[in-house]
């Protein structure tokens, strides 16, 4: 992609710029490390790094161009042009997705909020698009796809510049489809500008990310903000569907919000699609979805009442781009498994050990209850609360884990900058008052040590018992405070029961 600098500017509110505007822009980038002749640097204010500080250097490195906020001496009109604007960040977001083509606009996007399932929900659909024939793309938590290429990733959802840098990719790969997961930060902060998405799916809300959003409220208006964006008056493109879970109080509010189609899903409620003559198993789960269609009858390797969800869900989307109802069972009974998702680790023992994400009150509870249903014997459980995340949820998370669970061993997940012990103690205190509000005896531990917690637990288990280690799912690393390690939750069970079986 190359721009001249001039065509940019005329995106910009009343800029006031000093040098040459017949500059030839061939990229952009807020990151000097990236900065190569012919860049474009925003410098964006952060809470810990400002750009302006490393404008002087985005220079030396070849920058042509560069977009303020605040004067910085040392720069000389005479070798950079600059553009000073009141706002760095909403300047990036009006340039960039015009510097790339709009490819948000060439593609058919749907994205998916919600608190969990977002990440199944977007490997449904693609699964269910690739059956359909679509040349499909991901962008998520996991991972990001374009076609079968695989790409890492930093946050849920990218920022504006390297969403769409993937998007042109993607554009240019021929791939038809964008499914992303679409978080509420990226909502607020406005990551996903030049997206016109044409699906919007909102799976559930419950407490998180409360450190940032602060309210229940703030954080629903910012899940809601993709469905007033799905209902713009100036889309580039027809045929927009809302698709929500009705079962979800927080789903009316969505709706209000969408003044495009709505496909509602739900369990307990009447919708478009409901699922009934639920049966949840180890191996899987059976169903039948109610629809126009009639009834699909459905049998999955995936289980737990959060897929039934997840499936309705993708379900909707599919069925909203035209998908015909053979094709979505078709491939929704091939489809196994999410990396991390409820995830079985299979190394030739007598008990069972599921690996999940679940990093929320509501997702642990609903990998605690599915594990119940399942369970022979009894649940052990190793979990964790992240640091320099919302404080709040943690002796909630600790008391859900002691209710469900037999055994609880409370460990570090990321804890960041914090003290693990400190985390610890602040979940502590849940177990503690639901013991004494339930007045059971259960056996709980702390161990700070993640591997020794895992290996704790996977001990102790016993035949036919459920070993539930949640909070990091398909991650392969943790973050302490000083450095970042290689850790995954999956191959250290692996390496503990490899070890156990050896020494008899």
């Amino acid at each position: 992609m190359v721009k001249n600098l001039e065509q940019l500017l005329k995106l910009l509110m009343q800029p006031e710029v000093k040098g040459r505007i017949d500059r030839t822009i061939e990229t952009v980038t807020h990151d000097s490390r990236k900065v190569i002749p012919g860049t474009l640097f925003f410098c964006l204010p952060g809470a810990h790094v400002d750009g302006h500080d490393f404008a002087a250097e985005a220079a030396r490195r070849g920058a042509v161009a560069v977009v303020i906020e605040k004067d910085v001496p040392e720069l000389s009109a005479n070798d950079i042009t600059i553009v000073k604007v009141s706002d760095s960040r909403a300047a990036m977001q009006a340039i960039v997705p015009y510097f790339f083509d709009y490819p948000g606009h060439k593609l058919r996007m749907i994205g998916v909020t919600g608190t969990n399932g977002k990440t199944t929900t977007t490997y449904l659909i693609r699964t269910i698009l690739r059956e359909a024939g679509h040349k499909v793309g991901l962008i998520g938590t996991i991972q990001t796809l374009i076609d079968d290429k695989v790409l890492p990733v930093k946050n849920t959802t990218p920022d504006v510049i390297e969403l769409q840098q993937t998007l042109a990719e993607m554009v240019a790969a021929g791939v038809e489809y964008a499914i992303m997961e679409v978080s509420s930060h990226a909502l607020v902060l406005n990551r996903v500008a030049g997206c016109e998405f044409d699906v919007g799916i909102f799976t559930n809300m419950t407490q998180d990310h409360l450190d940032f959003h602060q309210t229940v409220e703030k954080y629903t208006e910012a899940k809601a903000e993709l469905f007033r964006r799905l209902s713009q008056s100036n889309s580039t493109k027809k045929g927009k569907t809302a698709v929500i879970n009705f079962d979800d109080n927080a789903g009316a509010i969505m709706a209000k919000y969408s003044t495009c189609p709505v496909i509602s899903y739900a369990i307990n409620k009447d919708a478009a699609l409901t699922a009934t003559n639920v049966d949840v198993k180890a191996t899987g789960a059976s169903f039948d979805i109610k629809g126009s269609f009639g009834i699909m009858k459905l049998n999955l390797a995936i289980t737990g009442m959060f897929n039934v969800y997840n499936v309705l869900a993708a379900v909707g989307a599919a069925l909203a781009e035209g998908v015909k109802p053979e094709t979505v069972k078709k491939a929704l009974e091939k489809f196994t498994s999410v990396p991390g998702r409820f995830e079985l680790v299979q190394a030739g023992q007598s008990f069972s050990v599921i690996v999940d994400y679940a990093h929320t009150p509501d997702g642990l509870e609903n990998v605690l209850t599915t594990a119940k249903q399942l369970a022979k014997g009894k649940i052990i459980v190793v979990f964790g609360c992240g640091g320099d995340r919302d404080r709040t949820k943690r002796p909630i998370m600790g008391g859900l884990a002691i209710k469900y669970g037999d055994i609880v061993i409370a460990t570090s997940d990321n804890p960041r900058s914090e003290e693990p012990e400190k985390i610890l103690a602040d979940i502590e205190v849940g177990i503690k008052e639901t013991l004494v509000k339930d007045g059971t005896s259960k056996m709980y531990e702390v161990i700070p040590d993640r591997r020794q917690a895992i290996t704790k637990a996977i001990k102790l288990a016993e035949l036919q018992d459920i070993v539930l280690i949640a909070g990091k799912g398909h991650e392969t690393y943790q973050i302490l405070k000083e450095r970042t390690i290689d850790f995954d939750d999956r191959q250290v069970a692996r390496e503990v029961i490899k070890e156990m079986n050896v020494n008899g």
